[in-house]
């Protein structure tokens, strides 16, 4: 039998009055209070004394007895009503059994769920005096959280002597909440950081915030004009900041606080943000040091342009692909007639500066410095020989060039000194510089425009559809336009080069990516890095530390009209001081660059700027290098790349040693996730549950258009039909660090998470289990003898000590999903599964004769829970805790206030026994079998204790075997369970035969009950199965050469092989004839009965 209560929604054990098992000392345990037995804090600790203990006990019974008479008073009343109104109805309740209707009031008037006290805020959780019957992830992690903070548990010390051990957390977006991808982001760090400082590390997780530049700026732009119909420039650039701030004040702690309810043990007294004091202070450092060394440049350059937010983004956005491709002819000039070229953006044409065709294009030679002639401004375009950018077997051979909004035409315009001209005003009108017939048009309509005149000068050559990719912007979805703009760059090549030697050099390795493959996609950027525009022209954000002088002497007063004019210094005093060097003698005005820094400069920063750099703190003395940087792949070069090259650069080391990207989320059927899908999953409604109707109204309130709410809440019917359960925390968290095997794509099904909720409610009742065969007056051991222990006790220590060993490997290799396989592994299959089932017999009815062996398995019980709880905690902290405190510890012995700061489980060498686990197989192998058997039975036979035998090949087995007769019986459910020796017995008649291996068959006493027919088929397919293997053999061993050829042992393998092919064979052979024999014996004493 398994262990079947684990699994039942109402587990077995209710109440006192319900167990009939429970003896006066059970009785006493299932109202015993675990709180009292818990470790106080240091302002909590006095003596307490017996007769206090004896007040407080009955205090409770008091209190409980209350409780109980209001629940029976509440039932009578409820009663009462429903008397009347059937009386009024003419109704009456239907008849029921007076025994049913007597125990279902015992289950009422006796209920077994206690609810945990309320814990004030901060305090260590008051838990009932008894276990509810169902675990409840709300009531669990409730209160523990606070506690922990507030002990400081997490808390790193600069001074301790212990090796560090750091992390830092991604700085989620202050704009942000908490989404599916920061709950695996939590749930993996968290189970690093706890397992390490449970193993004796000084162990820092620092939390920190990102500022977030474009997303906060457009998010408090949206604000001012929906609350008070103003834009940014209405208010003025410091009354915008002011603004920001207030809302950052506001509504920017969302996201820490939500990571709080994933247990994540963050170091709080640490917390920074991007935009702090400390923060911004190295930002300016960074900016400075790196200047002063030549790194950092102004240019004037093509960068990638939103138009909507009036800025420079980064060089890698999100690709899309679409596009027209349109020809269209320019004249030549001196009527040499007309050369074809053709673009998707066919607007830019109004800044075309040139065409460009191969030098060796012999259609071409005759063009040779002519010129084209511009149809719609009769600008002069140079007809010039590029062999890098040009393809004589593309199209016409002939490309347009415009320098100043294309990446490759700039690049060509430089080589060829061709004049860039912007068509193109910030906000993507089209300036002066396109004609006065388009001044003034958004970019797109011009587009139609210019087709529309080239068709009226006939020009237009037809358009035809072609793949192409353009960047789209990721905050505005707006299309990326290439500009000629002024900005400040970061030059990579050196610095890159640093961060790639350490990564992929052996001599000078530092760097470790995990999984290994991400150290090709780390060379694919770092190879080919360009330099890094830094500069964004927004408001909110680090203003660059730079500033511009314009001389009393100067023709153009616009600031940055001369590059040579700029200064950089931490303050506006250090830059007067530089200006006046620099322009000894001449009067000056200062004006601070208008633009911010790129987010991800702060973000680079930042494993450097947490500690405290540029100060010597002793957080950055004991803490940096950093320990490992956990993250998604995908941003491996926006975040990584820059963090090493800076923490190298300012540093003067990598800022961590190894690296591990985990895969992204989608949803359950591969699809990424998308709020138009509807499978957008928030972490929060997994932890608390929400209703379908929940899901949909949470699409109500974003901002999807009505079709796509349509289609976005008929996903959710889809894949959430009744709403998503309740899981809680715990059982998010292990579900997530169990998918993170998946390559780099995680398929998330809830119904997996739901799975281990469920699994949560296994332990509960495993604990419960326990503590009721411990009693009152246990007290734990200090130290176990193994092999004074009985079979399954030695059995459950050696299968944990393997488990721990394996744990802890796989999370040394960063193997996340199976450590958690592992932990789940030996609590499911061997704790639950076998050991609880195997013990008990020694706890039945208190039998004497099994005194000595109870006592072992208590030992072995509590070790094993003790154990296994904390090799559980880092993947499950909070149910482990609360289990974990409801144990009793060893008199005698300090107990850590909590799990969390416990040791995290070693194997203990004299804990391993191979033979034992070697006849556990045995014995397993066996109850399986029988269990197989068993299922092949009638409805009706299937739950009877039935007898079984073991027919054994050699003494070996049936040692074996008799050893662990009552292992094999309690675990198979049977009645009893004969050895039988092969050659002294004969098979047992009227039983159905399974073999376990090739030196044990059982068999299961069925008599009337057995399928014949069946029975002689299973015999039939082994038989089938064994004439293929034979033959198959014997075709090898017959083979030409093969006595002389084949080594000897190999030929002695194979001749043991085939000898017990052909034992097994006779033996099933021989088992075929009994059942044929049993069959007709069966039918003649039915045919004489008959008679």
């Amino acid at each position: 039998m398994s262990l079947l209560f684990l699994r039942r929604a109402k587990p077995l054990f209710t109440s006192p009055s319900q167990a009939s098992f429970a003896s006066p000392r059970l009785t006493n345990l299932l109202r015993r209070s675990f709180h009292g037995s818990r470790i106080m804090s240091e302002a909590e600790k006095k003596i307490v004394t017996e007769e206090e203990l004896e007040r407080k006990k009955k205090k409770d019974e008091k209190a409980r007895e209350k409780e109980l008479k209001k629940q029976k008073a509440a039932e009578k009343a409820k009663l009462a009503e429903l008397k009347t109104k059937q009386a009024k109805d003419g109704t009456t309740a239907p008849k029921k059994s007076t025994k049913k209707s007597s125990k279902r009031d015992a289950i009422e008037e006796n209920p077994a769920d206690f609810v945990d006290p309320e814990t004030p805020l901060g305090e260590r959780k008051r838990l009932s005096s008894q276990m509810a019957k169902q675990y409840s992830p709300a009531a669990v992690e409730k209160s523990w959280y606070a506690w922990w903070e507030s002990s400081d548990f997490f808390k790193a010390d600069a001074k301790s002597s212990k090796p560090p051990f750091v992390i830092v957390l991604p700085p989620p977006n202050v704009t942000g909440a908490l989404h599916i991808g920061h709950a695996l982001t939590s749930a993996i760090e968290d189970t690093i950081i706890r397992w390490k400082r449970m193993s004796g590390y000084n162990a820092l997780w620092v939390p920190g915030m990102d500022h977030a530049g474009i997303a906060t700026q457009v998010v408090v732009e949206k604000k001012l004009m929906r609350e008070r119909g103003l834009t940014r420039h209405d208010v003025g650039r410091e009354e915008f900041i002011n603004e920001v701030w207030k809302w950052k004040n506001q509504h920017g702690s969302t996201i820490l606080t939500q990571l709080r309810r994933l247990g994540a043990s963050l170091d709080w007294s640490r917390e920074c943000f991007t935009m702090d004091e400390q923060r911004s202070k190295a930002v300016t450092e960074g900016f400075v040091r790196l200047y002063k060394e030549g790194l950092i440049y102004r240019d004037v350059r093509l960068v990638n342009w939103d138009c909507v937010l009036k800025t420079a983004v980064s060089d890698v956005e999100k690709p899309v692909e679409f596009g027209l491709l349109t020809s269209f002819a320019y004249p030549l000039e001196g009527g040499l007639g007309e050369v074809v070229v053709a673009t998707t953006r066919v607007e830019t044409m109004l800044g075309d500066t040139a065409i460009a065709i191969h030098p060796d294009d012999v259609r071409y030679t005759h063009l040779h410095g002519k010129f084209a002639v511009h149809p719609l401004n009769g600008r002069k375009l140079p007809i010039i020989c590029d062999g890098i950018l040009v393809d004589p077997n593309f199209g016409t051979g002939c490309v347009k060039i415009t320098p100043a909004h294309d990446p490759n035409d700039c690049e060509v315009g430089k080589r060829h000194n061709l004049e860039f001209i912007n068509i193109l005003t910030d906000d993507g009108m089209i300036n002066t510089n396109g004609g006065s017939d388009f001044t003034g048009m958004p970019r797109f309509a011009a587009r139609e425009a210019v087709v529309e005149a080239l068709k009226n000068k006939g020009l237009y050559r037809g358009a035809q559809n072609n793949e192409m990719r353009l960047g789209l912007c990721q905050r505005t979805g707006d299309v990326i336009e290439p500009m000629i703009k002024p900005q400040w760059y970061v030059n990579c090549s050196t610095i890159a080069k640093e961060a790639l030697d350490v990564a992929i050099t052996d001599e000078n390795k530092k760097l470790e990516f995990i999984p290994k493959q991400y150290t090709a996609e780390w060379r694919r950027w770092l190879e080919n890095i360009r330099d890094w525009c830094i500069s964004r022209q927004l408001w909110w954000g680090h203003r660059i530390p730079a500033w511009y002088a314009t001389l009393e002497e100067d023709e153009r007063k616009e600031v940055g009209a001369y590059s040579d004019h700029w200064v950089v210094a931490r303050t506006e005093e250090e830059a007067r001081k530089e200006a006046a060097e620099k322009f000894s003698g001449k009067k000056f005005e200062l004006t601070q660059d208008f633009d911010v820094l790129d987010t991800w400069f702060s973000s680079g920063l930042f494993p450097l700027s947490v500690l405290g750099w540029p100060d010597e703190t002793d957080d950055f003395k004991a803490f940096y290098p950093t320990s490992v940087l956990e993250t998604g792949h995908d941003i491996l070069f926006f975040w990584v790349a820059r963090m090493v090259m800076m923490g190298m650069k300012l540093g003067g080391d990598v800022p961590f040693s190894k690296v591990y990207l985990h895969p992204m989320i989608r949803d359950a059927h591969g699809r990424k996730m998308s709020k138009s899908l509807g499978n957008v999953i928030d972490p929060l409604e997994v932890i608390n549950g929400v209703t379908l109707d929940g899901l949909h109204k949470r699409l109500e309130e974003g901002n999807l258009d009505p079709k796509e709410l349509v289609v976005a809440k008929e996903g959710q019917v889809k894949d959430f039909p009744n709403g998503i359960s309740e899981c809680g925390a715990d059982a998010l968290r292990f579900a997530l660090v169990s998918y993170t095997a998946q390559s780099d794509k995680i398929n998330l099904d809830i119904l997996r998470v739901v799975g281990y909720r469920q699994w949560c409610n296994k332990l509960w009742n495993a604990v419960r289990f326990a503590m009721m065969r411990l009693g009152d007056a246990y007290s734990p051991p200090l130290t176990l003898i193994p092999e004074t222990m009985p079979f399954s006790c030695q059995w459950i220590l050696s299968v944990l000590n393997k488990a721990i060993s394996k744990t802890v490997d796989s999370l040394n290799a960063f193997e996340f999903s199976d450590a958690a396989s592992t932990v789940y592994a030996w609590w499911q299959y061997q704790f639950c599964d076998v050991y609880i089932e195997a013990i008990k017999p020694y706890f039945a009815a208190d039998n004497p004769a099994f005194a000595s062996e109870r006592a072992h398995a208590q030992h072995a019980l509590w070790v094993s829970l003790e154990t296994g709880l904390r090799l559980l905690h880092p993947l499950m902290p909070f149910v482990t805790e609360e289990l974990w405190q409801r144990l009793p510890s060893p008199k005698n012995s300090e107990r850590k206030a909590s799990i969390m700061i416990c040791d995290y489980p070693s194997a203990i060498e004299n804990w391993t026994n191979e033979k034992v686990e070697t006849e556990m197989e045995t014995v397993l192998a066996s109850v399986k079998c029988l269990r197989a058997l068993r299922a092949e039975l009638q409805e009706k036979q299937k739950n009877e204790r039935l007898p079984a035998f073991a027919l054994c090949e050699n003494n070996v087995t049936s040692e074996i075997v008799k050893s662990h007769e009552l292992d094999i019986r309690t675990l198979a459910n049977l009645s009893s369970l004969e050895v039988l020796l092969k050659g002294e017995h004969a098979a047992p008649a009227g039983s159905a035969v399974e073999t376990v291996n090739e030196n044990l068959k059982v068999y299961l006493k069925v008599d009337r009950a057995i399928n014949t027919e069946a029975e002689q088929e299973k015999i039939r397919n082994k038989i089938d199965e064994l004439q293929k293997q034979k033959e198959k053999l014997q075709k090898m061993m017959s083979v030409s050469g093969y006595e002389e050829k084949v080594p000897a042992n190999i030929k002695e393998d194979n001749a043991t092989k085939l000898a017990k092919i052909l034992q097994e064979f006779d033996f099933f052979e021989k088992e075929s004839a009994r059942l044929v024999a049993e069959t007709e014996t069966s039918g003649n004493q039915q045919t004489e009965q008959k008679k």
